[in-house]
């Protein structure tokens, strides 16, 4: 999708092993279309060369404030009127400090203070010991360069290179790529509350046999990674897939409808819109068998029983929240045929403002989907794509339609 294509970052390196982690981040940043410009303080490279980074970002490396290649012998000013953002990956305990301190006896911190702070945002991915993450000292001055304007991203738990473990380990490179593309997207849902569903879900016959469907999943965790980036607060109610948490989402795994329920019943009362993208199973065996339903060799099928599924859907549209205006409903619709006939009347039947249709064969398990918003004007189509740029569009349409109703 290449997308940072057009944003030029500055990617700072301090001292820390987890240099090695920012070769990566290059090439992931410039496989997304960014440029990239490298800036290195000389403790950084004891732990990876120039050249490396040279190779990987296409553009010569900056380590000194007195480097003359620049004609005016100004590479902070210069460097950082370029960029549209700064990352400092990894940002060791000593460059926090020296950022808290306003000091700029090396390129890469005198490059941060001499930024156009307005414009041009300061991101930080800090890399340290455990101990060192913990002592009070790093926890002072990464609040005091946050409250400067810094953004402060998370740091991960785990081994660590001195054989500790505990938190302080810098974030992975695709983590530290999708924080950077959630940093660039519109707020555009900033102060709402979300909750996603998404998935199958699995109705038990026995220990090892059940009903369920082929929904992967990616469609919702698509939708909620979107909401994220658009600065919601997301939680993400998820069936059994096997598809990897969006960062900074809360997530919660349950396997049959009726405990997708209960976890969308306990967090509805906090939410202000929902968005039921997961494919619930109309019915379930009315009791599951305790032990595994065997042939018996007489060629007689056992005699299932089924019960209808509670409509999660149906009831939250339907709860108090919602038809006081409290509570925005998005519902989804896999058909496989007469696509707008079914959307449409499964929106009446629904009661919701919006109901979102596709076809489930031609997108289950699938990376792209088409999607049709129906809602009581009518209906527009959101054409052939991929389910991260139609999770981007369907998250703006709600927030337009969310400031509609606003007024």
């Amino acid at each position: 999708m290449n997308e940072l294509a057009g944003k030029h970052i500055v990617l700072g390196l301090s001292g820390g092993v987890a240099c090695y982690k920012a070769a990566d981040l290059c090439r992931q940043l410039i496989k997304e279309g960014a440029t990239v410009q490298v800036v290195m303080t000389e403790a950084a490279e004891q732990f990876i060369t120039p050249v490396t980074l040279q190779a990987l970002s296409g553009r010569t490396v900056y380590g000194s404030q007195w480097d003359a290649r620049e004609p005016n012998n100004m590479p902070h000013i210069n460097l950082s009127r370029e960029a549209d953002a700064i990352l400092i990956a990894p940002c060791s305990a000593d460059f926090i400090a020296r950022l808290a301190q306003g000091r700029a006896d090396d390129l890469l911190s005198l490059l941060c203070l001499a930024r156009p702070a307005q414009r041009v945002p300061l991101l930080l991915a800090p890399a340290m010991n455990r101990e060192m993450w913990a002592h009070p000292a790093t926890q002072r001055n990464l609040a005091q360069v946050a409250q400067d304007g810094a953004t402060v991203l998370a740091v991960g738990n785990g081994d660590q290179a001195c054989g500790e473990t505990g938190d302080g380990r810098m974030l992975e490179p695709l983590e530290l790529l999708d924080e950077l593309i959630a940093f660039f997207a519109p707020k555009v849902l900033a102060g709402q509350q979300v909750l996603v569903t998404a998935g199958p879900t699995f109705e038990a016959i026995d220990p090892v046999r059940g009903i369920t469907n082929l929904s992967s999943g990616k469609m919702g965790f698509a939708i909620a990674r979107a909401a994220r980036e658009a600065g919601a607060d997301v939680t993400l109610v998820a069936g059994p897939v096997h598809v990897p948490t969006p960062r900074g989402v809360r997530r919660l795994d349950v396997r049959s409808a009726e405990e997708m329920l209960a976890a969308v019943e306990q967090q509805i009362p906090q939410v202000s819109v929902f968005i039921a993208t997961a494919a619930v199973a109309d019915w379930r065996p009315a009791a599951a068998s305790s032990q595994k339903i065997k042939k018996d060799g007489s060629g007689q099928t056992p005699v299932l029983e089924f019960v209808e599924n509670p409509d999660i859907l149906a009831r939250v549209a339907q709860s108090a929240r919602a038809q006081a205006g409290a509570l925005f409903c998005v519902g989804f619709a896999a058909e496989s045929h007469d696509l707008l006939a079914h959307a449409t009347a499964k929106r009446a039947r629904k009661g919701v403002p919006l109901l979102v249709g596709n076809i489930g064969p031609a997108t289950f398990g699938q990376d792209d989907n088409a999607l049709l918003l129906v809602d009581a004007q009518g209906h527009r189509e959101l054409p052939h794509a991929s389910k991260r740029v139609l999770a981007r569009q369907l998250v703006g349409d709600i927030a337009a339609r969310l400031q509609a109703q606003r007024g």
